[in-house]
């Protein structure tokens, strides 16, 4: 078995695995700012997983988001009582809007994907995985230019995480068979 597997197994339960090191981690990331681009991932295994590489056009972004509902904004102007509630927001997930709000900071680069890495009772913490559109290296591999070509794919709900949010990663019971 690799390398991997164990760290893999690690980060099945943080809290209990990582212990003080976990707890150290979050301490220094609440007082750094919400986006954070870091040299090397947190989680090796998982990064490597969704397609990380260790090369240049690649960056990586600790993003924070911070938890609880999001609420629609109030409704201006009369209506009767039925149509003026407010109900939360459950579109998106949190890991959806860490990769928004990742692009929206670095406007030239794709998210490619992104992994979960911590939360507290306040923030969850997610990695993206960005792509340089110009940098030579991402333009010469043929699977990372078909990625880099969708622009706007986070918020088209292209990703991994999109997908999911939409629906469209279903197995088994409940998915319907395409013929």
């Amino acid at each position: 078995m690799g390398m991997y597997k164990y760290v893999r197994d690690l980060w099945k339960k943080p809290k209990k695995n990582l212990g003080e090191v976990q707890k150290n981690r979050l301490i220094l990331w609440r007082k750094q700012p919400v986006t954070v681009r870091i040299k090397k991932p947190t989680r090796i295994d998982r990064a490597r997983s969704l397609g990380y590489k260790a090369k240049q056009g690649f960056i990586l972004i600790r993003q924070r988001v911070g938890r609880g509902g999001r609420m629609k904004p109030k409704t201006a102007g009369g209506r009767r009582p039925k149509r003026s509630s407010r109900n939360k927001v459950v579109k998106k997930s949190y890991q959806w809007v860490a990769e928004e709000r990742a692009v929206k900071k670095y406007s030239n680069c794709e998210v490619l994907n992104s992994y979960y890495v911590g939360e507290d009772g306040k923030h969850y913490w997610y990695e993206v995985i960005l792509l340089d559109r110009e940098h030579p290296n991402i333009k010469k591999d043929m699977v990372l230019k078909r990625i880099v070509k969708q622009k706007g794919r986070v918020h088209r709900g292209l990703t991994s995480t999109g997908k999911k949010t939409r629906g469209l990663r279903k197995k088994g019971k409940g998915a319907e068979k395409v013929r």
